[in-house]
């Protein structure tokens, strides 16, 4: 395939070394916004770039009906706005606030859990995000996807909110610190004990392999999709 990366930071060049060793050509390497001339005609377009512009971005390449795989958060009260546009030039758009499929197995593990808790009263629940320094967003879009899932099954919260939870506002927490590339756990807490689920990344590789995997498989599609859709969960 031909990918154009928009977006060229820290996973931007993962992205590009993961690329070139499955055999595909990157053909537009771009920090700019993009364009019909500047993204090379490409098959897709793997977008990592910044809150304040990656709607700008992934609208460019939606109207010269290149597919977008999407992976800034941070943005994603307009994220209506471009499945709308996605749909309107005969094209696709998948967004993934983690393209790990360790993450995505966890968050399959996490709305199953908050299914199991909804009926049990004595338990609280708290969410807690660590990342590194540089992250420009808080809380992370892993976390509000992870947040949303509990929501959807358990219906002792409504929404949620940063810091402690408080009533039917689920709390997170957003830790910066170093360098760490992502970690996510969910508490549940009674008087007498815990539960815990976490995962805990090691490297921003698996970020991006999931990304060109996504890239890999929405080839030729037409729509709005997530990884759920590209894993079969």
């Amino acid at each position: 395939m031909k990918i154009a990366l928009v977006g060229y930071g820290r996973m931007g060049k993962i992205i590009d070394e993961i690329a070139l060793k499955r055999g595909h050509d990157v053909v537009a390497r771009l920090k700019e916004t993009p364009t019909a001339e500047n993204l090379n005609n490409p098959d897709v377009v793997i977008e990592f770039s910044l809150p304040e512009v990656a709607f700008e971005n992934i609208k460019a390449c939606l109207e010269n009906k290149i597919p977008v795989i999407s992976g800034t958060t941070g943005w994603l009260e307009r994220k209506h706005e471009i499945e709308n546009i996605a749909v309107q030039n005969e094209t696709a758009f998948l967004y993934g606030s983690n393209f790990s499929l360790g993450v995505n197995l966890f968050f399959a593990l996490n709305e199953k859990l908050a299914d199991l808790m909804k009926n049990v009263d004595e338990y609280t629940c708290q969410l807690e995000e660590i990342h590194h320094i540089h992250k420009l967003d808080a809380p992370s879009g892993t976390a509000i996807s992870i947040a949303e899932g509990i929501i959807k099954n358990n219906p002792k919260f409504e929404a949620w909110k940063l810091e402690d939870t408080q009533d039917k506002q689920l709390g997170i927490f957003a830790i910066r610190e170093d360098e760490v590339p992502g970690t996510h756990s969910v508490y549940y807490r009674s008087e007498v004990d815990e539960i815990e689920i976490k995962h805990t990344a090691h490297n921003r590789n698996g970020f991006a392999l999931g990304a060109v995997v996504a890239a890999e498989w929405i080839k030729d599609k037409k729509g709005n999709f997530t990884m759920k859709d590209v894993l079969g969960l």
